[in-house]
């Protein structure tokens, strides 16, 4: 039987679908190619995102990422003021969990996430009263693959590593997770996951 008592879960590509390519091409898709690069750059460059799941201010962040593509200022502002289409429900969430919870397994998310991104779509998160506990990045300051904020969740569930398992979507993420001493999964597709996660659970 599985040693793994505990499965932790990345958020945004493992229990919900995070669509920002689909969002920027509904809000800005009559833009060219380069002006779409220019705003991706402007948000995302320089690691700049991360800055919103370490928990800095959003105003702050929105107002770094407008200084790289001040010609756009219109339309990132209008991306951010729906930031919420971005994130989308999955119906095979709560069926997943409530599946590993009624044989027995804690569930946990540690996710790398945002107030900005709480706040402008709670109903995704619908998930969540059913889970044992979890840590989002912007509470605590630190973001994955930071080996701290493993051992923040450990620490604050009392949870030994090798009795875990955390699934993300980024392999980095993964990595992280395993260099603690949790066993770790690449989410790729909600069937393949869940196919790797009873796999292990079954050895």
């Amino acid at each position: 039987m599985s040693k793994i008592r505990n499965i932790i879960f990345d958020i945004g590509n493992v229990l919900i679908d995070f669509d920002w390519d689909g969002h920027i091409k509904r809000i800005c898709g009559d833009l060219s190619e380069e002006a779409l690069y220019r705003i991706n750059f402007a948000a995302w460059g320089n690691n700049r995102w991360d800055k919103f799941d370490l928990g800095i201010d959003a105003r702050e962040v929105i107002s770094e990422m407008l200084s790289y593509a001040p010609e756009y200022s219109k339309e990132m502002r209008a991306l951010f003021a729906n930031f919420g289409d971005c994130f989308i429900r999955r119906d095979s969430t709560i069926p997943w969990l409530q599946n590993l919870k009624s044989r027995g397994y804690k569930v946990y998310y540690l996710s790398n996430y945002s107030h900005i991104a709480i706040e402008s779509n709670r109903e995704c998160l619908d998930f969540l009263p059913l889970m044992d506990g979890g840590i989002f990045s912007c509470d605590v300051h630190v973001i994955k693959p930071n080996r701290e904020i493993y051992a923040l969740l450990a620490e604050k569930y009392n949870l030994v590593p090798d009795e875990c398992v955390f699934i993300d979507d980024l392999e980095r993420n993964v990595q992280g997770a395993r260099d603690f001493g949790f066993a770790g999964i690449r989410c790729v597709s909600v069937k393949q996951v869940q196919e790797d996660l009873n796999k292990m659970l079954a050895e």
